[in-house]
């Protein structure tokens, strides 16, 4: 019996609640890809839909310091208030979320931790990869989609350097290193615009005016940051699990971060 648990045995009181503001699951599952982040597993977390079933959540959040002071990895020192904040949580798959809280002895929070640091690195590595990749066909997919309604007339494109654009919208250096990678394909980006609009004029003021509609939705509900980029982020590659759609998304959404006003300039 591990030591910590009969030493917390009998502990009685009101137990803690798992309770995520909006901020904190939008940062767990856009930084991690909706991906599990126990080590070479990396299975998406959201089945598809089907013809007759909507798309199916597969994930589970697990609490790197337990929940509970007697639960998994439970530490009576760390402070409430943080127990369900993005920091101290990791994506699983059900497998694995069962896996490191019944054997929480030898999944340590120092481990979870890790994984959690090395999970999100590979995520950027792997949309980095695929970005070179990216080609009019990835981003007439991400696009379609968002130019299918029509959306109210907003101010022309304005060039805002992003550097300025992002301290004033509190986007951290991981958010940075995405709109990087994003806005090395600003060319490719450019050109199938220009593409889309010799064929339907009215095609790049409705795919800004829909991100521009979006955001606002998005900030108006609370979001900011972080939070706010990986749900444009989402949105941007159509929900796609696939990385070279999330590339063309981060690319697109990376092209006009910097082109109009999406975000506060």
């Amino acid at each position: 019996m591990n030591p910590r648990k009969r030493n917390r045995a009998g502990k009685k009181g009101m137990r803690r609640t798992r309770s995520y503001q909006d901020r904190e699951l939008k940062l767990l599952w856009g930084m991690a890809a909706a991906r599990c982040a126990f080590p070479d597993c990396q299975i998406v977390l959201v089945a598809p839909p089907t013809k007759s079933d909507p798309s199916v959540v597969l994930g589970q959040v697990s609490h790197i310091v337990g929940l509970e002071d007697d639960g998994p990895r439970g530490d009576p020192a760390y402070p409430d208030s943080l127990r369900n904040k993005y920091e101290n949580l990791i994506l699983l798959c059900p497998g694995h979320h069962s896996l490191v809280d019944g054997q929480d002895s030898s999944y340590s929070t120092d481990t979870l931790k890790n994984w959690k640091v090395a999970h999100e690195r590979w995520v950027l590595m792997t949309l980095a990869a695929q970005m070179p990749r990216v080609s009019f066909a990835e981003l007439e997919f991400v696009t379609n989609a968002m130019t299918s309604n029509p959306c109210p007339p907003t101010e022309s494109f304005v060039l805002v350097p992003p550097k300025e654009k992002m301290e004033r919208n509190g986007l951290t250096a991981h958010v940075g290193s995405l709109l990087t990678m994003g806005l090395a394909k600003s060319q490719e980006v450019a050109a199938f615009i220009e593409r889309a609009a010799d064929i339907d004029p009215e095609f790049p003021e409705r795919l800004k005016g829909r991100f521009v509609a979006e955001y606002i939705k998005h900030r108006n509900s609370g979001l900011s940051g972080d939070a706010l980029f990986q749900e444009l982020r989402v949105l941007a590659s159509r929900g796609s699990q696939a990385f070279e759609k999330q590339a063309a998304g981060i690319a697109v959404l990376s092209y006009l971060f910097e082109k109009c006003e999406v975000f506060e300039s």
